[in-house]
């Protein structure tokens, strides 16, 4: 499985009914700004003492994003190394979300 998923294929996954994780590594003041409805916050900052929260998805399908893509990728690879096994990093972000799939979201 690849390490990154293009937004298109995120959106495409929510609109078919797929159940995944969608998870949020970004700051809470980041979270207050804009964010994906649906979208459980976790940040990587906190990560390591909080990934018990995520032990229901351990297994399951789980996807990261954070601003740009570049936080999401670290913690998708973290994730993994934590036994999780269907972790993916959304390429670009919720900024490239805001472009791409919801036009008019705040970008920031």
């Amino acid at each position: 499985m690849a390490l990154e998923i293009s937004c298109e294929d995120v959106a495409a996954k929510r609109n078919a009914g797929v159940e995944f994780l969608l998870l949020d590594c970004r700051e809470q003041g980041e979270w207050d700004l804009v964010h994906i409805e649906g979208a459980k916050l976790l940040p990587m900052s906190q990560i390591a003492e909080r990934v018990s929260e995520l032990e229901d998805a351990k297994t399951g399908a789980v996807v990261v994003y954070c601003h740009h893509g570049g936080r999401s990728l670290r913690v998708t690879n973290w994730l993994l190394q934590q036994g999780f096994t269907n972790v993916q990093s959304m390429a670009g972000g919720i900024d490239e979300w805001a472009v791409m799939i919801e036009p008019g979201m705040a970008r920031y």
